[in-house]
């Protein structure tokens, strides 16, 4: 509903990203066991491992891409997602340091659930934690970690957040 993304996030693009956001993590898939299971705190090289999964996801997605014909619109967003959705509002995340709104819009919605997800759900290296911990974490990465407008989507929308993890929850408190 803000003037500034109504034209952009229209149901179409709702559709897009509910499509794509599940191949965020797909990179994945080339990270070893032995650090993406890691129960501890992975060490320098273990990290380094770790942010390799933007690019790998993003690269395999365009690989996919090579086999068919013609744009899948779903894939594109999916590759841009798979890439950026570690980038961060202040310019300090990964790969590529990407700041603002030179983040696309469907990775900083990405990181924002993906973060929310992340906190709120069991890992084999924490516990979850409470929705309300959860929510103080996120409004404090506002202009830092997260777009601020994501933010306040998320504060305003928060109890609507809350239902559709509970309603899709696999181990969430």
């Amino acid at each position: 509903e803000h003037p500034d993304y109504q034209n952009i996030i229209t149901d179409r693009y709702i559709d897009l990203v509910t499509k794509s956001a599940p191949l965020h993590d797909i990179g994945k898939v080339g990270i070893p066991d032995s650090v993406l299971l890691k129960p501890g705190s992975l060490n320098a090289e273990e990290w380094s491992i770790m942010q390799s999964h933007s690019e790998l996801g993003a690269n395999a997605i365009e690989a996919a891409e090579t086999d068919i014909e013609h744009d899948v619109e779903f894939l594109t967003l999916a590759k841009e997602i798979a890439r950026h959705h570690h980038e961060r509002w202040d310019g300090s995340g990964y790969p590529d340091g990407l700041s603002g709104e030179a983040i696309p819009l469907s990775a900083r919605l990405m990181a924002l659930a993906d973060v929310f997800d992340a906190l709120i759900s069991p890992r084999v290296y924490k516990e979850p934690m409470s929705f309300a911990d959860a929510k103080e974490i996120i409004i404090d990465e506002k202009n830092k970690h997260f777009d601020p407008m994501m933010v306040n989507t998320f504060h305003d929308c928060f109890d609507q957040f809350v239902d559709i993890a509970t309603r899709h929850a696999s181990g969430v408190q």
